[in-house]
């Protein structure tokens, strides 16, 4: 049997701009100090907020970026793996230069271990502004496969399905669900954590960011569709110990 300890941060949306952001990961690490912590999940585009407007645009970088190499740090200093979201500039041969909405993560040695770009842009900014992603794949840490899908990819039962015919036994979805959508994260969530005996990890932002105002309710869901953690509307990091066979 393996075990995993997650955490799943639900981070203050009105934190500013990508130096704030960073400034409050390094003050949360140091408070898990003696805490046994394997992966720490942030929300969607953690490293700069989701509601930023063009401001996505100007600090997007690539995934070995600047800023990614001060969360790469992070994860050493304090050996715990670090999966956050971030808007990611690539050259792509296709389209030229693009932007994506991407999660990925360091492990605690500070190496990439998987990165993924949302496959599902909803109208408006999303659509006007990133480059869907194409494809899914999976990272291995501490002998569970982990796939990532970040919000709007999870709310589609082919995603998961995808996923889970690959062997994931965890999925880390990093989220920015506004409160009219309390839906999502109380029933879709659960469901597709049932429907594909996975355990689902959903983090969110609390709080507001400019007009929109998050839900919170960040979960762990285990795979019976169980909550085995739910944050309430506020910052907050849960803790889950997940086993497997």
């Amino acid at each position: 049997e393996k075990t995993f300890n997650l955490a799943v941060a639900q981070s203050p949306g009105d934190l500013n701009g990508p130096a704030d952001r960073l400034s409050w990961l390094a003050d949360k690490l140091c408070e898990l100090e003696g805490k046994e912590v394997d992966l720490l999940l942030l929300p969607e585009l953690f490293l700069t907020g989701y509601n930023a407007g063009e401001k996505l645009m100007d600090w997007a970088e690539p995934g070995d970026g600047p800023m990614a190499m001060s969360i790469s740090d992070l994860a050493r200093q304090h050996k715990t793996a670090l999966h956050y979201g971030f808007p990611e500039k690539l050259y792509d041969e296709i389209s030229g230069e693009a932007i994506y909405n991407a999660a990925q993560c360091f492990g605690p040695d500070g190496q990439q271990l998987g990165i993924h770009r949302k496959l599902v842009l909803p109208p408006g900014f999303e659509g006007d502004h990133f480059t869907p992603g194409r494809g899914c794949r999976l990272f291995e840490l501490n002998g569970f496969k982990i796939a990532t899908l970040i919000c709007y990819d999870a709310e589609f039962p082919e995603s998961f399905r995808h996923v889970a015919s690959l062997g994931a036994q965890l999925v880390l979805v990093p989220t920015a669900l506004g409160v009219q959508w309390d839906v999502v994260a109380r029933k879709v969530i659960p469901c597709r954590a049932f429907e594909n005996g996975v355990y689902v990890a959903y983090a969110n932002h609390a709080g507001s960011e400019g007009n929109v105002t998050y839900l919170g309710e960040s979960c762990i869901i285990a795979p019976n569709g169980e909550e085995v953690k739910r944050a309430g509307a506020g910052e907050e990091i849960l803790f889950a110990l997940l086993e497997t066979a």
